[in-house]
């Protein structure tokens, strides 16, 4: 039973994060959100999840966090998608990749510490 709460976690987390590249891809050809969407999500849908602990992102999460503008992605976080992606992993990502978040600064509506 536990796997099969694990496996709806990860499912979740993988259609709420579909919803970040929807959004995220409609406001890139709009407003001008930069950088590899759809490889944020499957490279770094694992570091954000609530489920499980906080871990350093791999190279590839930290090759794609690095293309994109994280500050305009942050404007299009809803509450659905923080149900389910930690910010306060996506804080550490960030900061792990060398594209720390500044401290004040809103990301959905959670504010960088």
């Amino acid at each position: 039973m536990a796997i099969m709460n694990i496996n709806s976690m990860m499912v979740l987390a993988f259609f709420a994060m579909t919803g970040i590249l929807i959004s995220s891809d409609h406001v890139a050809r709009g407003q001008g959100c930069q950088g590899d969407l759809q490889g944020l999500i499957t490279q770094c849908a694992r570091f954000v999840q609530r489920a499980g602990p906080q871990k350093d992102p791999s190279q590839e999460c930290c090759s794609v966090i690095k293309s994109v503008d994280i500050p305009c992605v942050c404007k299009y976080i809803t509450g659905e998608i923080e149900a389910v992606v930690d910010m306060g992993k996506v804080v550490h990502v960030a900061a792990s990749c060398g594209k720390p978040l500044d401290h004040g600064m809103k990301c959905g509506s959670y504010t960088v510490p």
